[in-house]
């Protein structure tokens, strides 16, 4: 979850970078006047999607040995997610790699020619022969003249809530409020395919919607957005809503599986960079817990510390989960959030980077270099450029510690079927 210092969660582009609804909380526009200025003006800048390439494509003599460490487990549900959401758009929706693009239809058969392949078992050199002949490789842009590329992880908190609120559980979890608008800029001009502002909708004044601290301190949301569950520590719901999904076990014993829905559209800002710039806890030792140690132990600093990130995240009930930006359901250790203005969403994607080792207490003893496929089926408000990527690791105790802990580099790659492999 951190690779920001720390990032947030599944949201999008405005959540992270602000937006011209955003810039001022005086600002304040009629619709009309607002959108002829944005349009005329061009205010969202640098939000609009980046021009230069995210991905090239490599020699087969650069290719990488390809492994998988998870033996293949679970890739076959996660090849199966994304052929289902493939199967949903048009067949001729284009897909850029780099400089090529491909049709929803040859990106299903590249997945499902790979799948066919590895249902049969086969040992390393096998498996990077048939990418080999078979497959174009992309390499990430990444970071400098090494191109390596920062992973970090999130995971599927589980937290216990109640129905309503007691003495003890007082921190409502918030669906999207009913004055929560969003303007969709695409309708304006396809420059924007992508963009979209949140804010108020007055009458015909449009104005930024509430920060967290107007939220959670003047209840300025009362009766204005559906409760859906009561937890007993603020620190959970903002880990929680940093996550972007989560499950919640209510005292009947039912579990809620919560999703991202929307947010405030304030830009994201990190806690865990305010802690370090104000020498809280120093650089090496950030992590999830570490934070979460230092707000334990200094509850009088804990809501200035939280209110720090104007952002604010509101979920939805979903009979399963947790889904990802496709609208998919996430599978652990194999479903990956990148750039989706810079990379495919979705497509086959083969990670090289570190994964910890723990003891039998959960403590990280050792970092282990692991090769996996993947597929890339979710984004993030931070998860911004060609060198960013975060790993879904799932729910439980190594879930959390990788998670909370993982800031590894590493290297990452995109297959897709050769054209003359795909008739």
């Amino acid at each position: 979850m951190f690779g920001d210092i720390m990032r947030t969660g599944r949201s999008g582009c405005f959540d992270a970078r602000g937006s011209a609804l955003q810039r001022s909380r005086q600002t304040v526009l009629t619709l009309p006047l607002f959108l002829g200025l944005f349009l005329l003006a061009g205010w969202i800048g640098g939000c609009a999607a980046p021009k230069e390439h995210a991905v090239f494509e490599i020699s087969s003599a650069s290719y990488p040995k390809f492994t998988d460490d998870m033996h293949f487990d679970g890739l076959e549900e996660s090849i199966r997610q994304s052929l289902a959401y493939l199967q949903r758009v048009p067949l001729d929706k284009e897909f850029r790699f780099g400089e090529d693009s491909y049709s929803a239809v040859h990106l299903a058969r590249s997945m499902e020619s790979f799948l066919a392949f590895i249902q049969t078992g086969p040992p390393d050199d096998e498996l990077s022969r048939f990418i080999r002949d078979n497959y174009r490789v992309y390499r990430s842009a990444g970071n400098g003249p090494e191109k390596d590329v920062l992973f970090t992880g999130y995971y599927e908190p589980l937290l216990s809530a109640r129905r309503q609120p007691d003495k003890t559980h007082r921190v409502p979890i918030l669906g999207r409020p009913d004055d929560l608008v969003t303007i969709d800029l695409a309708a304006f001009s396809e420059k924007y395919t992508g963009e979209k502002l949140t804010g108020r909708l007055t009458g015909q004044t449009v104005v930024p919607y509430y920060e967290r601290k107007d939220i959670e301190e003047q209840g300025v949301l009362a009766g204005n957005a559906p409760v859906l569950a009561w937890l007993e520590n603020p620190v959970d719901l903002f880990f929680l809503q940093i996550q972007g999904s989560g499950r919640v076990l209510l005292e009947s014993g039912e579990t809620l599986n919560l999703h991202y829905d929307s947010s405030n559209g304030r830009p994201y800002r990190s806690i865990g960079r305010l802690l370090v710039d104000e020498g809280k806890i120093p650089l090496p030792e950030m992590s999830m817990q570490r934070i979460r140690s230092f707000l334990a132990a200094h509850p009088e600093e804990t809501r200035s510390i939280l209110n720090h990130n104007p952002s604010y995240v509101f979920f939805r009930v979903e009979k399963d989960g947790p889904l990802g930006f496709l609208e998919v359901k996430l599978t652990p250790g194999r479903s990956i959030a990148l750039d989706y203005r810079l990379f495919p969403l979705p497509a086959l994607v083969y990670i090289e980077t570190e994964k910890p080792i723990l003891d039998s207490s959960d403590q990280i003893i050792d970092w282990e270099t692991f090769g996996r496929f993947v597929l890339s089926q979710d984004t993030g408000g931070a998860i911004r450029g060609p060198a960013r990527a975060d790993l879904f690791w799932g729910s439980g105790p190594y879930a959390e510690v990788a998670a909370g802990y993982m800031q590894q580099r590493g290297n990452l790659f995109l297959m897709v079927l050769k054209p003359e492999k795909a008739d």
